[in-house]
C-alpha cells in the first residue's frame, strides 16, 4: 500500500468501505437502529447510489492517470477497472430489483384469492404493534387503496385476485391426499421450522399453522399462514412494509407448498 499512488489508495478505500456501507444500512435496519425507510431508502438506494457514482468517478480518474503513467503497472490499472466494474455491477443489480418489483406489484399472495386464509388476533396485534400495513381486500383494485395509488393506472384497476390470477398462475392449495388434519399441521409446522420460520403455533380449532420469515440482513418479516381444510391446504404470506416483494412471498408460498406436499406424500 505505502508504495501506490495516491488514486489508487483511494479507489482502494472505497471498495473496502462499500460493503461496510451497505452492511451497517442492512444490519441496522435489522436490529432496529432505524427505520425500514431509511436504511432501504435513504441509505441504499439513495446514498448508496451516490457513493457508486463516486467510486465509479474515482475509478474512472485512476484508469486515466494509471493509463498515462510511464512506465505503465497493470495492477493499477486492474484495481482501477475493479472499481469500475464493482459499481457498474450493483447498479445493475439495482436495476434489476427494480424490473422485478414491476413484475411483483404485490406483497400479499394467498392460494385462495375468494376466500385468503385468515391471521390470528395475536398475529394482528403483532402487526400493528411493528405499524406494518393493513391487510387488502383481495377485490377491491389497487388504484382504491392508499398504499398502490402511485401503481401506474393500467395497473390501479386490478385487485389482488386478480394479479395474483395472472402473474402467479403456478399456485394452488396442496390436496390433503388422505392425510388427517393433525397430520398434516404437523407437517406445515415442521416444513416452516426447516424453513428457518419463527414464532411457528399451530391453532387445532381453526386448523390453521403460523410463523414468521424473516429477512437475513434488512430482517423484513412476512407473515405466514396456512389453512387446513376437508380437502386441501391453503397458503397465503403478507409482507409487513413495502409495497412490492419482489416475488419473495410467491416463491416462498411454492417452497413451503413443495415440502409440505413431500411429507404428506402429495405433489
Amino acid at each position: 500500500m505505502k508504495n501506490l499512488p495516491w488514486h489508487t489508495k483511494i479507489v482502494l478505500a472505497l471498495l473496502a468501505f462499500l460493503p461496510l456501507y451497505f452492511g451497517v444500512a442492512a444490519l441496522g435496519t435489522k436490529f432496529g437502529f432505524w427505520g425500514w425507510q431509511t436504511g432501504l431508502l435513504s441509505l441504499t438506494l439513495g446514498g448508496g447510489v451516490i457513493l457508486l457514482g463516486i467510486v465509479a468517478v474515482a475509478a474512472l480518474v485512476s484508469l486515466i492517470i494509471a493509463a498515462r503513467g510511464k512506465p505503465r503497472r497493470n495492477g493499477l490499472l486492474a484495481a482501477a477497472i475493479i472499481g469500475l466494474l464493482v459499481p457498474g455491477a450493483t447498479f445493475v443489480m439495482f436495476m434489476a430489483a427494480g424490473s422485478k418489483a414491476g413484475d411483483n406489484p404485490i406483497h400479499d399472495v394467498a392460494t385462495d384469492t375468494a376466500d385468503p386464509p385468515a391471521f390470528s388476533a395475536a398475529t394482528m396485534t403483532a402487526r400493528e404493534e411493528s405499524a406494518a400495513n393493513p391487510l387488502s381486500d383481495y377485490q377491491t383494485p389497487l388504484g382504491q387503496l392508499e398504499l398502490y395509488k402511485s401503481v401506474p393506472p393500467e395497473l390501479g384497476i386490478k385487485s389482488h385476485a386478480q394479479i395474483i390470477t395472472d402473474r402467479y398462475a403456478t399456485l394452488a392449495p396442496l390436496p390433503l391426499a388422505g392425510a388427517s388434519p393433525a397430520d398434516a399441521a404437523a407437517a406445515v409446522a415442521a416444513a416452516m421450522g426447516n424453513m428457518g420460520f419463527k414464532d411457528i403455533h399451530t391453532d387445532a380449532a381453526t386448523g390453521t399453522v403460523e410463523g414468521v420469515a424473516e429477512s437475513f440482513w434488512f430482517g423484513f418479516k412476512d407473515d405466514v399462514v396456512a389453512r387446513i381444510g376437508e380437502n386441501e391446504i391453503d397458503f397465503r404470506s403478507v409482507s409487513r412494509v413495502g409495497q412490492s416483494d419482489l416475488g419473495a412471498n410467491a416463491a416462498r408460498i411454492a417452497e413451503l407448498r413443495e415440502r409440505v406436499a413431500g411429507q404428506i406424500g402429495q405433489r
